[in-house]
């Protein structure tokens, strides 16, 4: 295996069909003209068979963003596809209309079509983008979108982007429509629907009794992953064909030649559908400072777990002479992928796309260590919001608070309020939860308080209840939902509507 050439504080190239997640520009500033994004067709190959994905590309071809906090976001998105599509900023605080949700902050663009983007970037983080449309995301139209500090600007540190997919051959919406259980929906499935009003009312078995058994060309194995009122938990509703390190799986994983002194800072994006992750750095220990963008107070750890849609910063050192995989584990399983950080003369050696012993369920044992070194000014709480997290899987249905969206009652709040969410899950499967537009902190797990972290996207397992709280200061309505995406096409998404919004 061969690397590029690399320098430092830059995004180092995969391949050319990998869309270059390095090297990530042109920046954004302040005065610049818009620079151009366009949705479109892109080819990659996984495990020498070539597929045909989307991706979110510049005009040199290069796939992703890099700006620094005090910049404009000034972005011309087209639909070069020939199908509608919408982009969401995930992680930024834009004015509602720019949020990019189909049929919540604006329309989806027709093929052809574009809209100027233009808000200012206030808060450093490593944050993606992604559609918002139907199942384009399983489809991998997703990119990193990095905010610099320009406070670390002098850090003699290499930045290296890991950009994690779950991976299928197969139309998303014939998944879907075989979690269902609906094969007669195959053709026309969900894909391709807005979020402004799905009609599932008629779906079958609202309110049935969950249930385990898998489904034709799924897989529900959950032995040893644990237990909810001596029910097994749900894991991986769907089995995919690869897992991808940006764009990558390890029969050739992207190899990075990191600089003499070895100090990194890795910016792993969960960019998955519907696979959490377990990160592990094998024998070295990292320093995580940063998750979903958002800085903490320093943990250090040889593994990390990360759910769909989060974002975890670590900073390491690479020993001399070594070469570090740096892993993402698949939950409850034994598939990997993942990437190299190699040392000046290191010595490369193929890595196994099959770990040994499978990985537990992701729990909330780091979530309860996390502080946030930004928290959330101390205030009393003006408005609280039970929010229930259910479904089944006999029927595939997913629901907030009993309605499926389109159905649901929007959580109202109003400027100037500190709202608490209190989120408990009484279903069989983890629910990754994500609010647009607001960074919400931590409070509470299980009703024990804490001064956790900030971050846009939490996980509640089975059987737990995860309080969050926020500023209501940025008007709209703004999705919340789960960010499993056949959890959320099942039903499984509201708004939180401020008062006085339309």
């Amino acid at each position: 295996m061969t690397a590029p050439a690399l320098t430092r504080r830059r995004f180092l190239a995969g391949t050319a069909a990998a869309a270059a997640l390095a090297g990530i520009g042109p920046r954004l500033a302040r005065a610049a003209a818009p620079v151009g994004l366009t949705v479109a067709t892109r080819s990659i190959e996984v495990d020498g068979r070539a597929a045909t994905v989307f991706g979110i590309t510049r005009p040199d071809g290069g796939h992703g963003l890099r700006a620094t906090a005090g910049d404009a976001f000034r972005v011309r998105l087209t639909n070069g596809l020939a199908e509608p599509t919408l982009v969401h900023w995930h992680g930024m605080t834009p004015p509602w209309r720019q949020d990019g949700v189909a049929g919540v902050s604006q329309d989806a663009l027709p093929p052809g079509a574009g809209f100027d983007y233009d808000f200012p970037l206030t808060r450093p983080g490593t944050n993606w983008m992604h559609s918002h449309f139907g199942l384009q995301e399983q489809r991998l139209l997703a990119a990193p979108l990095i905010v610099a500090d320009p406070a670390e600007a002098g850090l003699d540190e290499q930045e290296v982007v890991l950009m994690l997919h779950d991976f299928t051959f197969r139309d998303p919406a014939e998944i879907l429509a075989q979690l269902r259980g609906d094969q007669g929906q195959a053709a026309t499935g969900m894909a391709g629907m807005d979020h402004s009003g799905h009609d599932m009312a008629a779906m079958p078995g609202m309110g049935a009794k969950p249930s385990t058994d898998a489904m034709p060309g799924m897989k529900h194995d959950m032995a040893g992953m644990g237990t909810m009122a001596g029910m097994a938990m749900d894991l991986n509703d769907v089995e995919y064909d690869a897992y991808l390190a940006n764009d990558r799986t390890l029969a050739d994983p992207e190899v990075v030649r990191v600089e003499r002194g070895g100090r990194v800072r890795l910016r792993i994006i969960n960019g998955a559908a519907g696979t959490n992750f377990h990160i592990d750095l094998g024998a070295v220990s990292g320093s995580l400072v940063a998750v979903d963008g958002m800085p903490v107070v320093p943990v250090i750890g040889r593994r990390f777990p990360i759910a769909v849609a989060q974002r975890l910063d670590i900073r390491l050192t690479v020993p001399a002479g070594a070469a570090l995989p740096v892993l993402a584990l698949r939950e409850g399983d034994r598939q990997r992928t993942g990437l190299v950080l190699a040392a000046p003369g290191a010595a490369v050696a193929r890595i196994a796309d099959q770990g040994g012993d499978k990985t537990p369920p992701l729990d909330l044992a780091l979530e309860a260590k996390l502080a946030a070194t930004d928290p959330l000014p101390a205030r009393p709480v003006d408005r609280t919001i039970p929010v229930v997290l259910a479904g089944d899987m006999a029927s595939y249905v997913w629901t907030l608070n009993g309605k499926v969206y389109g159905q649901d009652t929007p959580l109202a709040v109003r400027q100037g309020e500190r709202v608490a969410i209190v989120m408990s899950n009484p279903s069989m499967m983890a629910h990754p939860m994500h609010l647009h537009g607001h960074h919400f902190q931590v409070v509470a797990i299980d009703g024990t308080p804490l001064a956790g972290a900030r971050r846009d996207t939490v996980l509640v397992p089975p059987g737990r209840t995860v309080t969050v709280a926020f500023d209501a200061d940025n008007p709209g309505r703004w999705a919340f939902h789960c960010h499993l995406l056949y959890h959320m096409e099942g039903g499984m998404m509201t708004t939180v509507a401020y008062e006085g919004i339309g």
